[in-house]
């Protein structure tokens, strides 16, 4: 680590200028969406640079690639893949990270929960592995006490993106304000909003609480799910 001290700092420094207080649109589409196109997704993203956005959070070597083909920007990566013996998808082990790495993202977004990973890998060895290649890692989490956890295992960044999404977390229909709150106050890393940010009134809610950053997706770059929402309202 101590090798690879001067360039990962030299590179956080830089990243930690360019996201601050901006936005970051996650593109991303399920397998079986009209839109799950690696092309499609690169253009999503180029429509939301051109709004503004920070930067992109995207999921998939194609998508990556594609995004970083088409434009320059910071990428937030991550590889979605389901293990039998474990309930962690969001890049669980190394051989995700290992493919990341050579996806060109700068940062590499991974589960940091408390649930146990796949093959027995820890937090730690993940995050050190990415350290080890001059990138940076965010941790997902869903309560304080896995934010800790992320913080001490080496995270550069924590996001509130799995808070309701795990058996122990409640489920909520807007952001995790308190949580948020929380993890802004505490700890000492970079605290990112995401989850269920669903409209400009949500997102002054998360800003008054003064996130490093916000992470939204769906509510920007998935047709379908916007279009239920208007549709509710004829029900």
């Amino acid at each position: 680590m101590s090798t690879n001290a001067g360039p990962i700092i030299k590179m956080k420094t830089l990243i930690l200028e360019k996201l601050k207080n901006r936005l970051i649109v996650s593109c991303q589409a399920k397998e079986g969406e009209p839109l799950r196109d690696p092309i499609i997704m690169a253009k999503m993203a180029t429509a939301a640079l051109i709004g503004g956005a920070g930067a992109i959070r995207a999921a998939g070597l194609d998508d990556i690639k594609a995004i970083k083909a088409f434009n320059d920007t910071i990428v937030i990566g991550l590889i979605k893949k389901d293990y039998p013996d474990s309930e962690v998808y969001i890049t669980p082990t190394k051989q995700e990270v290992r493919k990341l790495l050579e996806s060109g993202c700068e940062i590499i977004a991974l589960d940091g929960t408390n649930r146990r990973r796949p093959k027995q890998e820890s937090l730690v060895g993940l995050i050190s592995l990415i350290h080890a290649e001059n990138r940076l890692a965010m941790a997902d989490i869903s309560n304080f006490e896995e934010a800790v956890m992320a913080q001490q295992a080496g995270a550069d960044f924590v996001s509130t993106t799995l808070s309701g999404y795990t058996a122990y977390t409640k489920k909520q229909r807007g952001p995790d304000l308190k949580l948020l709150s929380k993890c802004v106050k505490k700890l000492q890393i970079p605290v990112l909003a995401e989850g269920r940010i669903r409209n400009p009134r949500d997102l002054k809610r998360v800003l008054a609480k003064k996130p490093f950053a916000v992470v939204i997706g769906t509510a920007i770059t998935r047709p379908s799910e916007i279009t239920k929402t208007f549709v509710e309202c004829f029900k």
